[in-house]
């Protein structure tokens, strides 16, 4: 049964060199807007796209319907860009906020999140960037495209350099390639926190939490009580708010919306192994 669909903008800096570690897939006969849907392994088909994947409006809608009744989890590998020029792996769920949709999808509409995938995505890439000195995190909710089909970003920051080094890509490929979500992760949304979302990305590390939206303290000024449920609504088996800090629980558009959980109502992981330091946001702002 197919699980996910990895979507390859041709016009993404990364994604199609991540492909090109899987060589050409064979064709499962079904196409997607003329391109060959191609099968990467028993669980993950592979389908490539022209433009930006930002800005690929609905395309769970072009998918054969077979395919779309399965509900599978569309992934984009991607590059992080940021003012800053963080070098690092990036995981993040899909949606806009806000009243802006600059970078795709629509104003305060979020795509469903698949917080076990997402996070064992995650995961994996920590284990394996640690080893080649990247930092690995979590970023909140920020771009589109528009989906109904749960979907989420895995991404590789380069910063100032021509490219995205080899390891990273081969990192991504790999992973990508493998997703195994824990079904013991407790599933929660992210409130507060910088951006690269720190104090989530090591829950998830360090704790058996699995996180779908997040949303960024910077994000948490505009929320409105109907974002808020969509948030909530768009991270299936959620079974609360975390939050990074105590004062964000008292956002007027969180009360009453769930349960709010502590950091502790999720066991410890075995031995964390695979980071040594603060994501990026951390070492930032000390957050």
């Amino acid at each position: 049964m197919t699980r996910y669909v990895v979507v390859v903008s041709e016009s993404d800096p990364v994604a199609p060199l991540v492909a090109r570690h899987w060589g050409t897939p064979p064709s499962t006969g079904e196409f997607v807007d003329g391109a060959p849907l191609r099968r990467l392994n028993g669980a993950t088909l592979l389908v490539r796209r022209p433009g930006r994947h930002v800005h690929d409006e609905r395309l769970d809608l072009r998918l054969p319907p077979a395919v779309r009744s399965a509900r599978p989890v569309l992934v984009f590998p991607s590059v992080h860009r940021s003012r800053e020029n963080v070098v690092c792996l990036t995981a993040h769920p899909i949606g806009n906020l806000g009243p802006s949709a600059e970078l795709g999808g629509r104003p305060r509409t979020v795509a469903p999140a698949d917080a076990r995938s997402m996070t064992a995505v995650l995961r994996s890439l920590a284990e394996a960037g640690a080893a080649e000195g990247l930092d690995t995190t979590f970023e909140s909710t920020h771009h589109g495209p528009e989906l109904e089909l749960p979907a989420f970003f895995a991404e590789v920051g380069y910063g100032a350099a021509a490219g995205p080094p080899e390891p990273a890509v081969r990192i991504l490929a790999r992973v990508l390639s493998d997703i195994v979500p824990d079904p013991h992760d407790r599933v929660a949304v992210g409130v507060g926190g910088g951006h690269y979302a720190p104090h989530f990305t090591d829950l998830a590390l360090r704790r058996a939490w699995a996180f779908g939206h997040i949303v960024s303290r910077h994000a948490l000024e505009g929320l409105n009580a109907e974002t808020a449920r969509a948030v909530y609504r768009g991270t299936p088996e959620a079974e609360g708010l975390v939050y990074a800090r105590a004062a964000d629980a008292a956002h007027p558009a969180l009360l009453g919306l769930a349960p709010r959980l502590r950091d502790s109502d999720a066991p410890a992981r075995p031995a964390d192994t695979t980071r040594g330091d603060p994501t990026p946001d951390a070492r930032r702002a000390g957050t």
